[in-house]
C-alpha cells in the first residue's frame, strides 16, 4: 500500500470518529458510514465530501473499473426483491457468512395465517368433559354450631353440623342437628341424607330423606329443597318434607358481616312449619318454632373460630299451648358461647 493511499484512509477514519459540527444533522449510524466492511453495504443519507490528496489517482482507478471510497459512500442499499411468502434478503447482513447457525432462520411475512385445515380442526374431549378441575371429588365437613347456652332457667347444649363428599356438580350431603335440654333429654334431633346437584352457579338442588331421632318418637320424611347463596351472599336453605303425617317446611338463613378480616358477626335464623300437629313431638300446625341467634366469632385460624353471642328459641301457636301444658319453656333467651370449625 502506497503512502498516499494510507494518508487517504487515515483522513477518512478521522472524519468518521470525530463529532459532527453544530447544525449538521446526523443519524445514529453516521459515524460508521463510508466504512468499507467486506460483505456489508450500509445505506447513507448524508454525503460528506472530504478532499483527499491524490484524487487524480483515484479518478484513474475509477476509470479502470475499481470503486473508489466516494463511490462506495454513494452506493444505494441493495433492493429487497423478496416476494410475499419468500424469505426476505437482509442486505446489511449479506456478508456475515460466519454465522452458520442462523442459516435456517426465516422471516415470516405479515398477513400470513394458519392453514384452514388447522383452524377448522375440532377439539375432542374425553367423554365430552372439558379438562378442568371441577370433576375432582372432595370431602368437606362443617361444625357450624357447637355451643353451650345459659339462661336463668338453666343451661342446654346444641350442635349443628353438615358434611358432603363429591364434585362441584354432584355430592352426597349429610346434615345433623339436635339439642340436649336442661332435663338431659335429647330433643330436636334432625338427621338428613341428601343427593345434591348443582342447578346454577349459586344454588344446588337437594333431595333425600330426613329422620327425626332423639328422645321422642322417630319420624321419617322425604325431602326436597335448595341450598346456596342468595342475593348479597346470604346463605340460604329452603327444604320441603313430606310423609304419611302431612308436610313440613324449613327455612334457614345466615349472613357473615366482616367487621375485620377475622372478626365476623353472624345473624342466623331457622323457622319450622308443619301442616299437621304432632303432640308426641311437641309440634303444631303452621309456624311451630324459631331458633335464632347473633354470634360474634373470631377466626383464630381459618378453620377454628371461637364465638360468643345471644340466642333465642321459642315455640308458637299449638306448639306453645303444648309447651305450657307440659310446663316447659315457651320463649327462651340465652347467653351463648362455642366454637365453629371446618375441615
Amino acid at each position: 500500500m502506497s503512502r498516499r493511499r494510507t494518508t487517504s484512509l487515515a483522513a477518512l477514519m478521522t472524519l468518521a470518529i470525530s463529532p459532527a459540527p453544530i447544525g449538521h444533522a446526523t443519524e445514529p449510524n453516521d459515524a460508521m458510514q463510508g466504512m468499507d466492511m467486506p460483505g456489508m453495504t450500509m445505506p447513507t443519507r448524508s454525503i460528506v465530501h472530504v478532499p483527499k490528496p491524490g484524487a487524480e489517482n483515484q479518478t484513474k482507478a475509477s476509470a479502470t473499473g475499481k470503486k473508489t471510497q466516494t463511490q462506495l459512500m454513494r452506493s444505494p442499499p441493495a433492493p429487497n426483491t423478496a416476494q410475499d411468502g419468500a424469505t426476505p434478503r437482509l442486505s446489511g447482513m449479506s456478508g456475515m457468512s460466519g454465522m452458520s447457525g442462523m442459516s435456517g432462520m426465516r422471516v415470516r411475512s405479515p398477513g400470513r395465517t394458519a392453514p384452514a385445515s388447522v383452524a377448522n380442526t375440532p377439539v375432542h374431549y374425553i367423554n365430552g368433559v372439558m379438562p378442568v378441575m371441577d370433576q375432582n371429588r372432595y370431602f368437606h365437613g362443617l361444625l357450624d354450631e357447637f355451643e353451650a347456652r345459659y339462661s336463668g332457667r338453666g343451661g342446654e347444649f346444641r350442635y349443628d353440623a353438615q358434611s358432603w363428599y363429591g364434585s362441584d356438580y354432584d355430592k352426597l350431603w349429610l346434615k345433623s342437628e339436635g339439642t340436649v335440654g336442661t332435663s338431659g333429654r335429647f330433643g330436636d334431633g334432625d338427621h338428613e341424607a341428601l343427593y345434591d346437584h348443582a342447578i346454577s352457579r349459586y344454588f344446588d338442588l337437594q333431595t333425600g330423606v330426613r329422620v327425626d331421632i332423639d328422645s321422642g318418637p322417630t319420624r321419617a320424611w322425604g325431602a326436597v329443597g335448595v341450598q346456596g347463596l342468595a342475593l348479597y351472599f346470604f346463605d340460604l336453605e329452603a327444604t320441603a318434607y313430606f310423609s304419611d303425617r302431612g308436610a313440613a317446611a324449613r327455612l334457614q338463613g345466615s349472613y357473615d358481616i366482616l367487621l375485620t378480616n377475622r372478626l365476623i358477626l353472624q345473624p342466623q335464623a331457622e323457622l319450622n312449619f308443619y301442616s299437621e300437629s304432632d303432640r308426641a313431638r311437641g309440634v303444631g300446625t303452621g309456624l311451630s318454632d324459631i331458633d335464632a341467634g347473633l354470634r360474634l366469632r373470631y377466626e383464630w385460624r381459618r378453620k377454628f373460630a371461637p364465638y360468643i353471642g345471644v340466642t333465642y328459641s321459642g315455640v308458637f301457636g299449638q306448639a306453645a299451648a303444648m309447651a305450657r301444658s307440659a310446663n316447659t319453656t315457651v320463649h327462651n333467651v340465652n347467653f351463648t358461647f362455642g366454637i365453629r370449625t371446618w375441615f
